[in-house]
């Protein structure tokens, strides 16, 4: 029988270094927990985002056809898509004012509640019910509501004798986008309250005396005292619903589809029409779309936090 060659074979000091090496990753409990979550967030995260960005400068065609073309995508998505600058300033109008109204709207209605208004608890349960209800049940009750013929908006006009005043809500481009973006702040404006009533109630309960022992009024205390102190969560919050409104999809493609007439065309309806809606068969310049959209709204997010940051620490 002959002996097994010193080349086969494997020293034991390593086999010992290797088992040490996985007995001490296994022994992390920081690695143990967040590989599951760095997986999935690998697969459905970072892999599409890289794919995007490789598909953007190539065409796709059907049956696995690839073709380098560079930035032709974006040259032409600059210079020979004008439905593109249309979806770009739908957005931007909807993320604008949107955000302000949103935001706003929230503090607004977290103030009356933490002013003890009558029925507060009541009130918080209504207003908070939109954000549980899926974009699908939103958009379908409120094409419901904006219905010409038997709508609830059209009905209360009639009633109060402004017959003159109903109108195709979503049917007119001059108001389907308005329409929706009402519908989009009826559903958010609950989490915005929410989220600024927590913060109000842990504000410092001896500021606010301060200020009502000095005779501040309420506007007063709101300008000079509530909202300074507020600043990080109202950041926060403004970031938050710019981001979700540059992104929207759900309930603009449920309610109008982009129609009439590309008033309530965004950029994410467009990119999903250009890459399965329409029969252009190339997957690249909707990734082109993408790319370009992702890196204005990163853009515009940290512009945001350097502009509406707070550079002085607060301190009471």
């Amino acid at each position: 029988m002959m002996a097994p060659s010193k080349s086969t074979e494997i020293p034991a000091g390593w086999i010992r270094a290797s088992l040490a090496r996985a007995r001490q990753a296994c022994q992390n409990p920081v690695l143990v927990f967040l590989a599951p979550a760095l997986l999935i967030y690998t697969g459905f995260i970072v892999y599409p985002v890289l794919r995007t960005f490789y598909n953007s400068v190539h065409v796709l065609r059907p049956h696995n056809i690839l073709e380098f073309v560079g930035f032709r995508n974006f040259a032409e998505l600059f210079r020979k898509d004008p439905v593109f600058w249309t979806s770009v300033r739908n957005t931007a109008i909807f993320s604008v004012v949107g955000t302000i109204a949103d935001v706003a709207g929230g503090l607004l209605l977290a103030l009356c509640l933490f002013a003890k208004v009558p029925l507060a608890r009541a009130w918080r349960v209504v207003w908070f019910t939109p954000v549980l209800m899926s974009y699908v049940v939103v958009g379908i009750i409120w094409v419901w509501i904006y219905d010409y013929d038997w709508g609830v908006v059209n009905l209360v006009l009639h009633w109060l004798g402004l017959g003159a005043l109903e109108h195709s809500w979503l049917g007119d481009p001059s108001t389907a986008l308005w329409a929706v973006m009402v519908t989009h702040l009826w559903k958010w404006l609950g989490f915005n309250m929410i989220i600024c009533l927590a913060a109000l109630y842990a504000l410092p309960g001896e500021v606010l005396g301060a200020a009502e022992l000095d005779n501040c009024g309420w506007i007063a205390k709101l300008v000079y005292v509530i909202v300074p102190m507020l600043r990080p969560t109202l950041v926060n919050l403004l970031v938050l619903s710019f981001i979700g409104k540059m992104m929207i999809f759900d309930l603009v493609w449920i309610m109008t589809g982009g129609g009439p007439l590309w008033s309530t065309e965004t950029v994410s309806t467009y990119v999903y029409k250009r890459a399965f809606d329409w029969n252009t068969f190339d997957l690249g310049y909707p990734s082109a779309i993408a790319v370009v959209w992702s890196i204005i709204i990163l853009l515009f997010v940290v512009l945001m936090t350097r502009l509406l940051s707070q550079r002085e620490k607060l301190e009471f």
